[in-house]
């Protein structure tokens, strides 16, 4: 059982017999009153987000899920194709239980899949994936004002906001919980 004191971004509970990942979390204490925690969750099963506010005290179940880490294959029309290192198992899973992971994906990368019920609901990517360049408008001579930036498109189909001085074919750094440029990556 986790307490609601315990609460963290990623921690998986149970709200009203259904798993859900805290996403956000912020404890209020009023002057006046008692303590409560607003949350934002996520469904594990639906994908559904919610915004809920929680008495402080309240307890909630640990959901029964299993934790597998795999590598990505390749991505079919079918969806995303994972293999497990220790059985050779290999899973498809369906691009709305992917989610935003689905723009980090790059062929043989390490991630955890999450199961409930011995169904896969989602996946966990690493912190940061380097992801080359696809296309990006060459830096203008000149045009070198500080802070600025351009867009790219990297090898999975993201977009993010880089400096002038990359190009296509570099090797970037990005982080995989805001989807920002972290750094220039050198082989």
């Amino acid at each position: 059982m986790y307490d609601l004191s315990e609460f963290r971004k990623g921690l998986r509970v149970m709200v009203e017999g259904s798993p859900f990942q805290v996403l956000d979390f912020q404890h209020v204490k009023p002057g006046k009153g008692n303590q409560f925690t607003r949350t934002r969750l996520k469904n594990l099963l639906t994908g559904q987000q919610l915004e809920r506010t929680f008495k402080s005290g309240e307890r909630f179940e640990v959901p029964d899920v299993q934790n597998i880490e795999m590598s990505f294959l390749y991505k079919d029309e079918s969806g995303y194709n994972f293999m497990n290192q220790e059985t050779f198992e290999q899973i498809c899973i369906f691009p709305q239980d992917v989610g935003d992971a689905g723009n980090y994906l790059t062929e043989n990368l390490q991630v955890v899949v999450l199961f409930y019920n011995e169904r896969p609901v989602s996946i966990d990517v690493p912190k940061a994936v380097n992801l080359k360049v696809a296309h990006t408008e060459p830096g203008v001579k000149g045009d070198r004002v500080t802070g600025a930036t351009k867009h790219a498109t990297l090898e999975t189909g993201l977009v993010v906001n880089v400096p002038l001085h990359i190009n296509e074919g570099d090797l970037l750094r990005i982080d995989t919980e805001s989807g920002a440029y972290v750094s220039r990556v050198t082989e």
